[in-house]
């Protein structure tokens, strides 16, 4: 008789998350985790086919089997790239004339 896998499948938007307790055979993968959660229908944005997945924030292949107590969760897309917030942050108080922002100005002054 195969085994069962106790695993979870989580979705998180900005208002709150939605985590989804689930039994599995032995041998599912994250794909059938994410068809059987029911969040594609309850979150019509997923799409299945572009969507990335992980298990306890470490990206996998939705191919890859499951493992009893794994924490499946779905991945959002970034709203804008990390480096690129940054560096607008950094402009941003160098350009307001805070202490700090007078730092970074005097530095490169200096050069």
């Amino acid at each position: 008789m195969p085994r069962e896998l106790h695993v979870e499948v989580c979705y998180a938007l900005p208002t709150g998350q939605t985590i989804v307790p689930m039994t599995l055979p032995e041998g599912a993968t994250m794909r059938e985790a994410i068809e059987r959660s029911g969040l594609l229908q309850r979150f019509p944005e997923l799409d299945i086919s572009r969507m990335k997945a992980g298990v306890f924030g470490k990206l996998r292949a939705l191919d890859v089997a499951v493992e009893a107590g794994d924490r499946i969760e779905i991945y959002r897309g970034l709203k804008a790239d990390p480096k690129l917030a940054r560096q607008r942050r950094v402009e941003k108080v160098r350009n307001e004339g805070s202490r700090e922002g007078q730092k970074w100005l005097g530095s490169r002054r200096g050069s």
